[in-house]
């Protein structure tokens, strides 16, 4: 059976985290249904401010009161453990923290750049006491010692876990082009070194500090792997958004289900990054040079140079998720041409479960014979 993932106090019943995915992916009607499914349901703080069709005069503020509503709708859609995914490289970013804490989030994922210090700026005091765990998304053992011997200088303090996101994952990559196909940077061959980093920090304080593997994970049988190499759970994003309960159009759930492995490919986006993507036309067009006009009514993410870009990934990211794909694209995994159906939430974690005890089974199959 699955082993439970605990993150300090809090216990999942599934070691399964579902990846936050934005623009609008997750949100609360899929994170409350992988909560209610034993597994951490995670919404994405991506723009929520852009999908109010109605109000767009303020965006930052919309976001802010976007992101409580979505909260506030997850939890009451569950009383399992509920995530936040932020990005440290938008521009509201301390805002976000401060407005997910309030509404009690359980656990902040915290990915796309390094959080050196206490996210928010908030103190040491109020973080302890409101409980919400502070997890890093990271890409590198580098990465990983740099936030907890930083976290340990400033305010003898931890984060509370550690996702390591290897470059198979869907959306912006931490790896720069020449290492995504590299065999060296595999999450098989980051995992460990993370492992071997994080270990000084749970002795110093007396601390367990799951690390969760992330970044192309798809079945049952990787996820056997990664726990097999010493990880206390996973992270799933791509596989989510075939669900009947991801938030996204039906039109943008079904590109997961009819592309090919050539359809997806690596972008490079606005904001300066690598991206894994399905290349549709929109793609293709601005690849070539093609210019699509915007008007940026703030400036939402910090590297976003919008005076040179061919396009708003805010907007073309928002677009695609309520099924306008002609002037937008989605973001995925590599092994998305591996989905062939749109199931239920309930249906995948268990399709997971029967494929993680098969090679359990396989396993000890080995090692009778061996003996």
């Amino acid at each position: 059976m699955f082993p439970k993932l605990k993150i300090g106090e809090l216990i999942a019943r599934i070691p399964i985290i579902q990846g936050g995915m934005g623009v609008g992916i997750s949100m609360s009607g899929l994170a409350s249904a992988t909560a209610n499914e034993g597994g951490i349901g995670v919404i994405s703080s991506v723009g929520l401010g852009l999908l109010n069709q109605t109000n767009r005069k303020n965006y930052r503020k919309q976001n802010l009161i976007s992101l409580q509503n979505e909260i506030r709708k997850a939890k009451a859609m569950s009383d399992g453990v509920i995530g936040l995914n932020i990005m440290v490289a938008v521009s509201d970013y301390d805002d976000i923290v401060k407005t997910a804490i309030e509404e009690k989030i359980d656990i902040l994922f915290i990915g796309a750049g390094l959080p050196l210090k206490i996210p928010g700026n908030l103190s040491l005091e109020y973080l302890k006491e409101v409980k919400t765990k502070i997890v890093p998304i990271v890409s590198s053992d580098r990465a990983a010692n740099l936030i907890f011997r930083s976290w340990e200088k400033k305010y003898n303090y931890i984060p509370d876990a550690v996702v390591v996101e290897g470059p198979k994952a869907g959306g912006h990559l931490g790896f720069k082009l020449q290492q995504i196909n590299d065999p060296h940077y595999a999450l098989e061959n980051i995992i460990p070194d993370v492992i071997k980093i994080i270990e000084p920090f749970k002795q110093r304080f007396s601390k367990d500090i799951p690390v969760i593997a992330a970044g192309g994970i798809f079945d049952g049988e990787d996820i056997h792997k990664f726990l097999e190499m010493g990880t206390a759970g996973v992270q799933m994003g791509t596989r989510f958004v075939a669900t009947h309960e991801c938030d996204a159009n039906i039109k943008f759930k079904e590109q997961f289900v009819n592309c090919n492995i050539e359809d997806i490919g690596i972008i490079k986006s606005p904001v300066g990054l690598p991206g894994r993507a399905i290349i549709n036309k929109f793609l293709k067009d601005v690849t070539s040079g093609i210019k699509m006009p915007f008007n940026c009514p703030w400036k939402c993410l910090k590297t976003c140079n919008m005076k040179e870009s061919l396009y708003c990934i805010a907007d073309a990211l928002m677009k695609a998720k309520i099924g306008n794909l002609t002037n937008g694209f989605s973001f995925a995994g590599a092994n998305a041409y591996r989905i062939k159906q749109i199931v239920s939430v309930k249906e995948l974690m268990e399709s997971l479960r029967v494929e993680f005890e098969e090679a359990v089974s396989k396993l000890q199959g080995k090692k009778i014979a061996l003996t």
